[in-house]
């Protein structure tokens, strides 16, 4: 029997624990500027002799960094580097395409949609949406299921979407999901907004893929103190994040911040990526290395609805400006 998990539980653990399920594996994981949460839970599974690892992001000249950082770990570990520039759209097809067009990557097992931003000020992509909603949900939304074929391709497919336990913070806005074009912009709200958003789609694709074997997890990696928040004063932000829970009611409202090092923040992304026993909680939202637990931790019913989840598909198809029907 596998050691329980919890909030101190490493990626460093896990991958050894999941040594057989990650070795020969090709995974393709975003965001992975070297610090961050997605560099973290490349070069613990590098440990693991993973067939390829695909490197995906905005500064290739970043991500080059973490693909060296891979080679001192192992150097036998292939890498593949992608520019990604989940912000736009056109990005996002762009990416795809390349991915589409790579020969020598027939199957792509493993898909970690972990790039996003946290709490900008207001601003919109080049096709007129608000920045996080962009970035942290159209963006994959579309480079996602722009390359579901070579992700369909494998025995085993699985896709993570890292959204947070920020999703507490606002359901998907319907009607003014860009806040007026910046007239009553709330950064909480919207990053509440987006982590919502990677609930639902996460959803949506075990709804609608389930049956051709693919399983899809979110997850809520816990408070850890890497690049995403780089651009924030909290001596500003984090009274107006502290309003924010409090006018909704959340026990986060009054609470201090649970830290996690680095290697804890990463451990949900290896069993949410590789652990064989989620497979009977397809769609689920994860939470420190389990299922999480909407009695005893933050799970608000917003992002279990599948009701919401085929909303915002249907919403998502119109304003990436494709359908995909499954």
């Amino acid at each position: 029997m596998p050691a329980a998990h919890d909030a101190k539980t490493t990626a460093s653990q896990l991958t050894q624990e999941l040594a057989a399920e990650i070795k020969g594996k090709v995974v393709l994981t975003t965001g992975v500027s070297p610090k961050g949460l997605g560099a973290i839970f490349v070069n613990a599974i590098a440990k693991a002799q993973p067939g390829l690892l695909i490197l995906a992001g905005r500064n290739t000249t970043k991500v080059n960094q973490t693909a060296e950082d891979i080679k001192a770990v192992d150097p036998t570990v292939k890498t593949k580097i992608l520019q990604l520039d989940l912000g736009s759209l056109a990005g996002a097809r762009s990416a795809a395409e390349e991915v589409n067009s790579w020969t020598d990557v027939p199957a792509i097992d493993v898909l970690v949609n972990n790039a996003g931003i946290m709490a900008p000020d207001f601003q919109l992509s080049p096709e007129g949406f608000e920045s996080q909603f962009a970035t942290n949900h159209l963006g994959p939304f579309l480079f996602t299921n722009l390359i579901i074929d070579k992700i369909l391709a494998s025995k085993s497919p699985r896709i993570v979407n890292v959204s947070s336990d920020g999703h507490r913070l606002n359901p998907i806005r319907w009607d003014d999901y860009n806040f007026q074009n910046g007239e009553s912009y709330d950064r909480w709200h919207g990053y509440g907004q987006s982590k919502t958003a990677n609930m639902l789609f996460t959803l949506s694709l075990a709804e609608k893929l389930g049956g051709k074997g693919l399983q899809a997890y979110s997850l809520h990696p816990g408070v850890i103190g890497t690049n995403l928040d780089n651009a924030l004063d909290w001596n500003v932000q984090l009274p107006s994040l502290r309003a924010a829970d409090r006018a909704l009611g959340n026990k986060e409202g009054w609470a201090d911040f649970k830290w996690k090092t680095p290697d804890e923040g990463a451990a949900t992304h290896v069993y949410a990526a590789f652990d064989p026993n989620l497979k009977d909680h397809n769609g689920a939202y994860l939470e420190n290395s389990h299922v999480a637990d909407p009695w005893v931790e933050t799970v608000k019913p917003w992002g279990t609805s599948q009701i919401e989840a085929a909303r915002l598909w249907k919403l998502s198809e119109k304003l990436v400006g494709k359908e995909f029907n499954y």
